[in-house]
């Protein structure tokens, strides 16, 4: 786990990504691009900025070309406003979470649609076999008549 200095750093580098990104950065590429988190290593040499686009796959392909053109301007500026010796290289990733969440909720709406299909099968049936499906020993009436005697 990382130290608390670190942590700091990545959450510093992930808001100052974000505010380059809104006003800093104009290429025209760039879509709606959100810094989902930031992760640094620990001898603040390498920054991973997990990232997110909305829109359509190419949309998505040409955010990721202009945060890759965009990467030197980001450091320089990264590197100057966190005042380290060394700015950390900057490495964008598109972040995997989005694609987790909707196959979630697809894998949920389809076991929700099971169930549903499931219940309809169910209603009206009765239980297979005897109502009592539990065996009892047979009684005689010899053994009755036996006692009273």
């Amino acid at each position: 786990m990382a130290d608390a200095r670190t942590r700091r750093l990545a959450e510093r580098i992930a808001v100052l990504v974000a505010e380059l990104l809104e006003r800093r950065i104009k290429d025209p590429r760039l879509g709606f691009v959100t810094v989902t988190e930031a992760r640094l290593t620990n001898d603040l040499r390498e920054a991973t900025v997990y990232y997110t686009v909305l829109g359509t796959p190419e949309e998505q392909a040409e955010s990721a070309a202009a945060l890759h053109s965009a990467t030197g301007v980001i450091r320089s500026e990264v590197g100057r406003q966190l005042g380290l010796r060394h700015s950390p290289s900057i490495e964008f990733v598109a972040d995997a979470l989005p694609d987790n969440a909707r196959r979630i909720d697809d894998l949920v709406a389809a076991a929700r649609q099971a169930d549903e299909e499931l219940a309809r099968a169910r209603e009206g049936a009765t239980w297979a076999g005897d109502p009592d499906p539990y065996k009892k020993p047979a009684e005689d009436e010899d053994d009755w008549a036996d006692e009273d005697e």
